[in-house]
């Protein structure tokens, strides 16, 4: 009985919220997809998923045939809360992106496997994120992060690399 009450107000939230991750990721996925050959069933699912952005004021680098590329759906735990991606991103397995994070557009951006980005930070044009990197809330990176650091402060600063790199 507890599964289905629980099941319900997961349906209630994700109304609520204007974001059901499980439909947002498959339609993007078809949408970004050059060999998926619905035209119209894709222009679809590209209105959707900008509606939902527009509602949360964020854009997962979504276009016609083309975006982002992400290697798994990101764990969101404030859901897609102003969160902006540009289009020509690389992004990794298992990366929690937090709230009003923005990685800009041009100079292909990659981000490596298991990143923590926290709430406001920034990254802009030709990092290199490696893997295992947190990045704290409010950075802002310009600069390549070796695999196994923590990221702090306004002007990136390296505090921690771990021993296995």
């Amino acid at each position: 009985m507890k599964l289905i009450e629980n099941n319900k107000f997961r349906y209630i939230f994700r109304k609520i919220r204007h974001y059901d991750p499980i439909k947002y990721w498959e339609m993007r996925s078809k949408v970004v997809d050059p060999s998926y050959k619905f035209r119209v069933k894709k222009l679809w699912y590209l209105y959707r998923i900008k509606k939902m952005d527009a509602f949360n004021n964020a854009s997962f680098g979504t276009n016609f045939n083309s975006g982002a590329l992400f290697k798994t759906p990101p764990i969101l735990p404030h859901g897609l809360n102003g969160i902006i991606i540009g289009h020509d991103c690389i992004i990794g397995r298992n990366v929690i992106i937090h709230h009003q994070v923005t990685i800009q557009h041009g100079g292909k951006i990659r981000i490596g496997d298991n990143v923590m980005i926290g709430a406001g930070a920034k990254i802009l044009k030709g990092a290199i994120i490696g893997n295992r990197v947190k990045i704290g809330a409010n950075c802002v990176v310009f600069e390549n992060i070796p695999d196994g650091a923590t990221v702090v402060l306004p002007k990136p600063r390296i505090i921690l690399k771990s021993a296995d790199n």
